[in-house]
């Protein structure tokens, strides 16, 4: 089944600003991803007593202005990028409930060699389990999509943040001593990582019920960020953004009003001076927080896009937005790399500040190649697979139609 002429004619061009988002995304995605990757105390409740101030001060800045806001970043453009997909399915004249089946079966495969293999703290997996929602819930009105995504937020919120408070009850000596029974476990864990490649693997799938638990915890905000997304996309919210300068800028100031202090505070609790009892709490309240964060994050990209600098910016991150899966999975296959028993094994051996230094350099490295490879490709290669899966058929497409594409079909 070819693409045609006349089919190619009728393709919708990408949407630049939607690539932008993803390129910009990858950067918080590989900062947090990088620190996990590379220590066991890393962004967690536990201070790693050999880290210096300056170290603390770099985790403190990732964990207040990283940490739990570009996830949702990639969830809302999945919701997004869900509604193109709808679109695309329709103008091709495929059923798209199969179509975007097997596209979730192909994330979860993907999700669970990543998660075994590479880094048990994969994203794609939940992805491919909570966008079944987004199957349902395809034919809802934009308001519809959005009450819904107040709802579920503020119902994952409250569970959150009750959760939070529970911890409070504890004793900072009670605290302490379920963060030394953590502890214990850091050196055979360490041991595993700078093993062999059987040692890694077992490591990951050790940690993997950890990562798997955070699907129901944190799941809730995930769905609200897919509505929202899926909102915006059904009133067609990019391609209208000169409509909209005033509301854009009022939510980046609001989300920079209600968003920082709950991040801030989480940093002081989690990686600063406040005592053990208050890393959950912290956690949480940043974590119910960090949309307010992500939307501040969306709003301004758009505008910065808007200027003749910004649309500098977005042809930069646009290519790397357009290849997101790909160059998601080679980040974790180049930190497996360094700090795992594939290569270099330097897992613990790093402090934080070294470490974001080298994931802004891999990320540059990215931005470069991404920009070689689309100039001549029409998909990365791990977008082409998952397309493959998706249209149960081999894509199609002359060399002509390599930019003519709808955005939906990267993660």
């Amino acid at each position: 089944m070819a693409v045609t002429a006349s089919h190619a004619q009728r393709a919708q061009p990408r949407i630049s600003e939607l690539d932008a988002l993803r390129g910009f995304a990858l950067l918080g995605i590989l900062l947090v991803n990088a620190l996990m990757m590379a220590s066991p105390y890393a962004l967690g409740t536990i201070d790693d007593p050999g880290a210096s101030t300056f170290d603390r001060t770099v985790e403190g800045l990732v964990q207040t202005f990283v940490a739990g806001k570009f996830y949702l970043l990639f969830s809302f453009l999945f919701g997004y990028s869900f509604s193109l997909q709808l679109t695309s399915a329709d103008r091709d004249g495929d059923r798209p409930v199969p179509r975007l089946l097997r596209r979730s079966l192909g994330l979860f495969a993907l999700g669970a060699l990543h998660a075994v293999l590479l880094f048990s703290g994969d994203i794609l997996m939940t992805y491919a389990v909570l966008g079944l929602i987004l199957i349902a819930v395809r034919g809802c009105a934009p308001q519809t999509a959005l009450r819904a995504a107040w709802i579920v937020y503020g119902c994952a919120s409250g569970v959150l943040l009750l959760v939070g408070l529970a911890s409070l009850v504890m004793s900072d000596a009670e605290a302490a001593d379920l963060d030394a029974d953590l502890v214990a476990g850091f050196p055979d864990l360490i041991a595993d990582y700078r093993g062999d490649a059987a040692d890694v693997v077992r490591a990951n799938l050790a940690q993997l019920p950890d990562a798997l638990l955070a699907i129901p915890l944190m799941g809730g905000l995930v769905v609200a960020a897919f509505l929202v997304g899926l909102r915006c996309a059904k009133v067609h919210f990019l391609g209208d953004l000169a409509d909209h300068g005033a509301r854009l800028r009022r939510v980046c100031l609001l989300g920079v009003a209600f968003g920082l202090p709950g991040s801030v505070f989480m940093a002081l609790a989690t990686s600063g001076p406040l005592g053990p009892r208050w890393a959950i709490i912290g956690q949480m309240v940043g974590t119910v927080t960090a949309p307010a964060l992500t939307a501040a994050y969306v709003c301004g990209m758009l505008l910065l896009m808007r200027t003749a600098r910004g649309a500098r910016v977005t042809a930069v991150l646009a290519p790397a937005g357009r290849m997101a899966l790909t160059n998601y999975l080679s980040q974790s296959l180049v930190m497996a790399l360094v700090f795992t028993g594939y290569g270099l094994a330097w897992y613990g051996r790093l402090g934080p500040a070294v470490v974001v230094l080298g994931a802004i350099a891999l990320y540059a490295v990215q931005l470069a190649l991404s920009a070689r490879l689309m100039a001549r490709h029409r998909y990365g290669p791990v977008e082409w697979l998952l397309r493959t899966v998706t249209l149960a058929r081999i894509p199609g497409g002359s060399p002509g139609e390599r930019t003519r594409s709808g955005s939906g079909e990267a993660l």
